[in-house]
C-alpha cells in the first residue's frame, strides 16, 4: 500500500463518508493526537468509535469558533511537534496560501497534518488526498470492522491506487483485504 502510513512532515487530506476512519487509524499509529473541530458542527467525534483504535486518554480534542481559528491552532500544533498528528475537520475549501502555511508548519515540527474535508474541497498544497468509503460485506463477522475502500486520489510523489482495508481491533492494525472476485 503506497503512501501509507502518511508521510511525516507533510499535510494530507481525507474525504468521503469514512474519512474519520483514516484519521482514527493514523491516531492509533501516532499515539498522541490533537483533533480540531469547529464548535458549531452538529456531528461530534464518537468516543465509542475511537475506543476501538486508541486509548481515549490520548486524543486532545479542541473546539474552535471558525476555520480561521482551526487553522491557527493547527499551525501552532504542527510547528510545535510535541503532538505527532494534528487532525483538522475543515468546513470550507483551503486555499494555496493556507495550505502552504500548514505544510511549512508540519515540516518545522516533523509532524503529520490530516485535513478531513468534504468531497471536492481539496487544497492544491496537500501531499496526498484519500477518499474513504464503505464496501458491502455480508460475510463479515460481527466483530470485524466495516470493510472499507480507500482510494488515493492525489499523490504528489507517487502513483494513485485503491485498497480494500479493514481495522483489526484485536491486532490493533490495518489489514489490506484482497478484492472479491467478480
Amino acid at each position: 500500500m503506497t503512501s501509507f502510513p502518511l508521510q511525516t512532515a507533510r499535510v494530507h487530506e481525507a474525504c468521503g463518508p469514512l474519512s474519520g476512519s483514516l484519521a482514527a487509524v493514523m491516531a492509533a499509529q501516532a499515539g498522541d493526537v490533537l483533533w480540531l473541530r469547529e464548535d458549531w458542527q452538529q456531528q461530534a467525534i464518537s468516543p465509542s468509535g475511537l475506543a476501538g483504535y486508541i486509548d481515549l486518554s490520548q486524543p486532545l480534542v479542541a473546539q474552535t469558533t471558525d476555520q480561521t481559528e482551526t487553522l491557527a491552532v493547527a499551525e501552532d500544533g504542527l510547528r510545535d511537534g510535541n503532538v505527532p498528528l494534528v487532525v483538522m475537520e475543515l468546513t470550507a475549501p483551503l486555499g494555496l496560501t493556507a495550505g502552504r502555511r500548514l505544510q511549512l508548519a508540519a515540516k518545522a515540527g516533523n509532524s503529520i497534518g490530516l485535513c478531513l474535508i468534504r468531497d471536492g474541497m481539496g487544497s492544491p498544497a496537500a501531499e496526498t488526498r484519500w477518499h474513504c468509503g464503505a464496501l458491502p460485506d455480508p460475510d463479515s463477522a460481527p466483530e470485524d470492522s466495516t470493510l472499507q475502500r480507500w482510494a488515493l486520489i492525489k499523490n504528489k510523489s507517487g502513483t494513485l491506487g485503491v485498497w480494500h482495508v479493514r481495522w483489526s481491533q484485536s491486532a490493533r492494525r490495518l489489514i489490506v483485504v484482497s478484492k472479491a472476485r467478480e
